[in-house]
């Protein structure tokens, strides 16, 4: 699995007003969990942006006050109507302690279905795993090289040694729709679109 390396600030204080001043000088309230003790600190937005805005899974190399902490990223507390990063919490890794975490879904192979005009539909992109951290990879392969017209892979189909996948085993990763369908479907939202709003034209307007 990839590594990235950050380097923080240990938070003097903990409280809401110290977090709000953190957030205006441009830095992420956060915590480091499942160790021997919590960790509170800050990161630089700037920083850690590298490791938000990308679909990789990164063990994270937290350096604080001359320690380095193990960790993954494991939960992202967002303002719910600026979406502005509020909290950022960290898992610390442990030797030997299964961790939980979502991979994405790397596909591969070319499917049958796909050069007979089928049209193919990754349903997850991220599959929730638990296992040892030198077990996991940085996806989770799934070829698609048998997949035809009409057919799908899921959960259960797909294994990893070493690891426990967590999601419902009759969950579909990735089908192959017919274009037809496809077609068909858009055609009749776009009737129930017109429908809808020949409804609401014969509905008088409220005073």
């Amino acid at each position: 699995m990839k590594t990235v390396s950050l380097s923080g600030s240990l938070r003097e204080n903990v409280g809401k007003k110290d977090a709000k001043q953190h957030r205006k000088e441009g830095k992420f309230p956060c915590v480091i969990y499942g160790g021997k003790e919590q960790v509170h600190f800050t990161l630089d937005r700037l920083a850690f942006d590298k490791v938000l805005f990308t679909p990789d899974v990164y063990v994270i190399k937290i350096e604080l006050d001359g320690k380095t902490y193990e960790t993954i990223l494991q939960d992202i507390q967002y303002h719910p109507t600026t979406d502005e990063v509020l909290h950022v919490d960290f898992l610390e890794l442990v030797p030997g302690k299964p961790v939980t975490i979502g991979l994405p879904v790397s596909l591969t192979g070319k499917a049958p279905g796909v050069v007979k005009g089928g049209k193919l539909r990754l349903k997850l992109r991220k599959l929730k795993v638990k296992g040892l951290i030198e077990k996991m990879p940085e996806t989770i392969e799934v070829s698609v090289s048998k997949l035809d017209i009409g057919r799908a892979v899921k959960v259960k189909d797909v294994s990893v040694e070493g690891l426990q996948f967590l999601d419902p085993a009759s969950n579909v990763i990735v089908t192959v729709k017919t274009a037809r369908g496809i077609v068909a479907g858009e055609e009749e939202e776009e009737e129930e679109g017109e429908e809808a709003a020949g409804d609401a034209a014969e509905t008088p307007a409220a005073e």
